[in-house]
C-alpha cells in the first residue's frame, strides 16, 4: 500500500496535536501546516476539529486561503474532522456571512447539528471501507450532512432524535469528511482508509 510522502495537519487551531500522532502510529510523516509554504510542501492535508469560523478567519489572515483553495482545486487529498468537514463542504447552512467555505466536495452541511457541548455523545459506526470491529466515534458539537451529491460516497451514517438518518462519514475522489473526532480514541482505522485512496 503507498501513501502520500508527507501529511500535512493544519494547525491553525483546533487539534492538530492527536492527529499527528495517530499519522506517526501509520508510519507516515506528519508535519503541521501553518502558512502557505508548509502547505505546499505537502501531499496531503489533514483538516482537524476546533471552531470553523474561528478556522476560516485564521485561514485567511494567515494567507492560507487561496494556496488552499487552489491545492484542492488540483486534486490534494484531504481529510477534513468536525470543523474540518464544514470548511470543506460546497455550502454550510447555518454558517456566518463571512464564513469561509472551500467546495472540496459536494456536501450541504449544517453545524451543531446534535444540538450544544451538553449534547456530545459517542456511538459505534459501521463505517464502509473498514474492517474489524465498529469504530468508535466521539461527535463534539458536531456537523452533519445534510445533503450530498450524487458524486459523493456516503461511508456511514447516524440517526438523528427524528429517527432520520443522515451521513457523517462522506468520500468524493480524493477528499474524505467526518462529522466526528477520530484522533480522541487513538484509533487509525479512518486515517488509514483515507490515506489508501490518497495514495491512488
Amino acid at each position: 500500500m503507498t501513501y502520500p510522502k508527507t501529511v500535512g495537519v493544519l494547525a491553525l487551531q483546533g487539534d492538530s496535536r492527536n492527529h499527528l500522532s495517530l499519522l506517526a502510529d501509520l508510519g507516515v510523516t506528519g508535519v503541521p501546516v501553518r502558512t502557505p509554504e508548509q502547505l505546499e510542501a505537502v501531499d496531503a492535508l489533514v483538516l482537524p476539529g476546533g471552531e470553523s469560523t474561528a478556522i476560516s478567519l485564521l485561514l485567511e489572515t494567515s494567507g492560507m486561503l487561496g494556496p488552499l483553495r487552489a491545492r484542492l482545486a488540483e486534486g490534494m487529498p484531504a481529510l477534513g474532522t468536525c470543523a474540518g468537514m464544514i470548511l470543506l463542504a460546497r455550502e454550510v447552512t447555518d454558517g456566518r456571512p463571512d464564513q469561509h467555505h472551500l467546495d472540496a466536495l459536494d456536501i450541504v452541511v449544517r453545524r451543531n447539528a446534535f444540538g450544544r457541548q451538553v449534547d456530545s455523545f459517542e456511538a459505534d459506526l459501521d463505517v464502509r471501507g473498514i474492517d474489524g470491529p465498529p469504530l468508535h466515534a466521539v461527535f463534539i458539537r458536531a456537523p452533519i450532512v445534510e445533503n450530498a451529491g450524487d458524486g459523493v460516497e456516503v461511508l456511514a451514517s447516524v440517526a438523528r432524535a427524528d429517527g432520520a438518518e443522515r451521513p457523517v462519514v462522506c468520500r468524493e475522489g480524493p477528499v474524505m469528511v467526518a462529522a466526528f473526532h477520530p484522533e480522541l480514541t487513538g484509533d487509525p482505522r479512518l486515517h488509514q482508509l483515507f490515506l489508501e485512496r490518497a495514495g491512488d
